[in-house]
């Protein structure tokens, strides 16, 4: 589902008026039939409604919204807050029809008239919102500052007209004061305000209104953003054919785990192999052999040399290759520590096999300060780290990054030349050239030790069953997310322990098969 700018939006709209000859009017009144829909469905009960119009276009949609709810047996009150500017085309329009069929329109023209308007909204069901839409760039201030103020104090619910007044469309910030919906129906598609905290936190439930606008229009428009839905993300799943075997689907190599942190392995391999990879090898320090092999029976190990102190050799890099060779993907990085040779080997193991890769926690660590170097391998390649990790990656702090995961993972791509999946709330998986996915699942309780790890393993199985790097991050990200919403729903919000994620992802592949995804035509490469 493609996720719009404003300018996408406006020239989405502009097509369709010059290029299909829908008139904008036509659009308006799509976009009040759509909203009447979202408001009979989420407040069925609502008698008493209070409409504010903005003088734009945003106003006019209120206004045609008003006229809707008229012509269906309500009598809501209507304000229109123009602050003595100049009303759109359209919306003088519309105000012209409601005045046609004797709908009484309000008019707020100065803060001094605020207050009454406010008034007659204290016990309203249900305030729209239809003040400003997608053309707002610029924090409110005076009149609609002041407006907006109270009516986020009243404590009535709230529905907004395409974006909560106050909100830039084309941000995931928070400039200035704003709407804080309790609805919002984003007409015609998403936009980025919609989806990415913190503006999206002020948008509260979004229902999408279809103004009738082809939706090639929003691919052509905007193609570098999109939020990932089931029906999508489920064609991904590779196919399982009856007559398959083991070397159908892969054969994965995990390099991981030191001392104290064997556990990170046991994860890794559980979730390969939960995640239908046909064989999982798990490379380790050989004082971690015995712990590996008992935490996950369905693996196998490669003891690896170690140093006096349990950690890697740089001697454990050719045994690492001479089995690659036999392998179809690589995973790097769970619980290895950076300490004596490791970083050289992990640098090492991803220059010298072409295998696609996916690097996470000290499989990172190992490039910081050097990531432009990823750009030189010659497999397909998925970074997955949290926002420490990308700061450590980037020469960055975690707090810049927060502020802008969007341009930090699309950065970390451009830099490295990987798929780059941006752990937290809304994962984001970021390419090369700018494409960046915006990812629903999951929950507060993937903040657990370990969970990255199940990450790693998913993500890992699916490269090893042929998909490629975009791809497989994109549905081993949905699929752990949606396998931690499985398990919320079964026992609660909180903390999941990375051993219950492992064990759910079959239910979660599982479920998105359920949803309609047939698989790409193509088979999985047969191991060598």
């Amino acid at each position: 589902m493609r996720v719009l700018t404003a300018a996408a939006m406006r020239r989405a709209d502009h097509r369709a008026i010059h290029e299909l000859g829908v008139p904008s009017l036509v659009l308006m009144e799509n976009a009040a039939l759509g909203v009447i829909e979202a408001l009979a469905d989420r407040f069925a009960d609502a008698t008493r409604v209070v409409v504010f119009c903005g003088p734009g276009n945003n106003g006019g949609d209120g206004l045609a919204v008003a006229r809707q709810l008229v012509v269906r047996g309500y009598q809501p009150t209507v304000w229109l807050v123009h602050g003595n500017k100049r009303l759109s085309a359209d919306a003088a329009h519309q105000l012209g029809v409601c005045r046609a069929l004797g709908i009484e329109v309000g008019e707020v023209a100065d803060e001094a008239e605020v207050g009454a308007a406010l008034a007659t909204a204290a016990d309203a069901d249900l305030v729209v919102d239809a003040l400003f839409g997608t053309g707002l760039e610029r924090p409110l201030t005076g009149l609609f500052a002041t407006l907006v103020d109270g009516l986020c104090s009243l404590g009535r619910p709230l529905l907004a007209v395409d974006v909560p007044s106050g909100l830039d469309a084309s941000t995931h910030r928070s400039p200035g004061p704003h709407v804080r919906a309790d609805l919002t129906v984003a007409l015609a598609a998403l936009k980025v305000a919609h989806v990415l905290p913190p503006a999206s936190l002020a948008c509260g439930h979004v229902a999408v209104a279809d103004l009738g606008i082809p939706a090639a229009y929003f691919e052509i428009e905007d193609g570098s953003l999109h939020l990932l839905v089931a029906e999508e993300i489920g064609s991904l799943l590779p196919p399982r054919p009856p007559a398959a075997h083991k070397g159908t689907f892969g054969h994965v190599l995990l390099l991981a785990g030191s001392p104290g942190k064997s556990g990170a392995a046991v994860l890794a391999a559980r979730a390969a192999v939960r995640a239908g990879a046909g064989l999982v090898t798990v490379g380790v320090p050989l004082p971690l052999l015995p712990v590996v092999e008992v935490g996950s029976i369905e693996s196998m190990t490669l003891p690896l040399p170690a140093d006096e102190m349990g950690h890697l050799r740089s001697a454990a890099v050719e045994p690492l290759l001479a089995l690659a060779a036999r392998c179809t993907a690589l995973g790097v990085g769970p619980g290895l520590g950076t300490e004596g040779d490791t970083p050289e080997a992990v640098r090492r193991l991803a220059f010298e096999s072409q295998l696609p890769l996916v690097l996470d926690a000290d499989g990172l660590n190992a490039f910081v300060g050097r990531p432009e170097e990823l750009r030189q391998r010659q497999g397909a390649t998925v970074l997955t780290p949290h926002p420490g990790e990308l700061a450590r990656l980037l020469g960055s702090t975690a707090a810049e990054v927060g502020e802008d995961r969007l341009a930090a993972a699309r950065e970390a791509a451009r830099v490295t030349g990987a798929v780059v999946a941006l752990k937290g709330q809304l994962t984001l998986v970021a390419a090369p050239d700018g494409e960046v996915a915006i990812n629903p699942t999951g929950n507060p309780g993937l903040a657990s030790g370990g969970s990255g790890d199940v990450l790693t393993g998913t993500i890992a199985a699916l490269l090893g069953q042929g998909l490629s790097a975009w791809d497989a991050a994109c549905l081993g990200v949905y699929v752990h997310g949606l396998a931690a919403d499985l398990l919320a729903q079964e026992r609660g919000p909180e903390a999941i322990p990375a051993t219950e994620l492992a064990a759910a992802l079959p239910a979660a592949l599982a479920a998105l098969r359920e949803s309609g995804g047939a698989g790409p035509a193509t088979a999985p490469p047969a191991l060598p």
